[in-house]
């Protein structure tokens, strides 16, 4: 008699999930995953109001000039020179995005659809290199164009990545060139 009733509970299902419980630890997830992106973007916006001693970003004259290059790629940021980590996001320099860049005698013109555009003068530029990485974003040596230019009294590192990286050792040495001719005019 004992075997037939052990031989009863064992073919008894499992226990049926207990449905509150899980539903509460889920809500408690995303309200968790809530928080923490509520917070990244506080930080975001503490990151701006300390950059707010930025000027505004020029913009491009009407006449620029006869267009010496030309490249379509991708913007990755802004950075305080020299600190690749010391992402700027002031004035929407922190938004990645695509970039239409065109260099004239009077400066540097990028385009960026879905970001504000800005323009550096000829003389606010201070040097061009390659590189390999810039604010959260690692190519391998060499591929990313990082233009260094002056905004008010702060040195400024942006990194761009053309879609044609062949191309960036010719802006390297024509952005370089025309900083030096530049200088040598003052």
């Amino acid at each position: 008699m004992t075997s037939v009733i052990l031989l009863a509970e064992a073919k008894r299902s499992a226990e049926v999930t207990d449905w509150p419980a899980r539903i509460g630890w889920l809500v408690g997830l995303l309200l968790f995953i809530a928080l923490v992106y509520w917070l990244m973007r506080e930080g975001w916006k503490w990151r701006g109001t300390l950059q707010s001693d930025i000027p505004e970003l020029p913009s491009a004259p009407d006449e620029t000039g006869p267009v010496r290059l030309s490249m379509s790629g991708r913007y990755h940021g802004s950075t305080t020179a020299g600190q690749w980590l010391d992402r700027i996001v002031a004035h929407g320099l922190g938004t990645r995005s695509r970039a239409e860049l065109t260099l004239t005698d009077q400066g540097l013109e990028v385009e960026r659809p879905g970001a504000s555009d800005f323009f550096v003068p000829t003389a606010a530029l201070r040097g061009a290199r390659l590189d390999k990485g810039i604010a959260g974003k690692v190519l391998t040596e060499g591929g990313l164009l990082v233009v260094t230019w002056e905004l008010g009294d702060k040195l400024i590192d942006s990194g761009f990545r053309s879609d044609r990286a062949a191309e960036h050792t010719e802006w390297v040495n024509t952005l370089n060139q025309m900083i030096n001719d530049t200088e040598g005019a003052r």
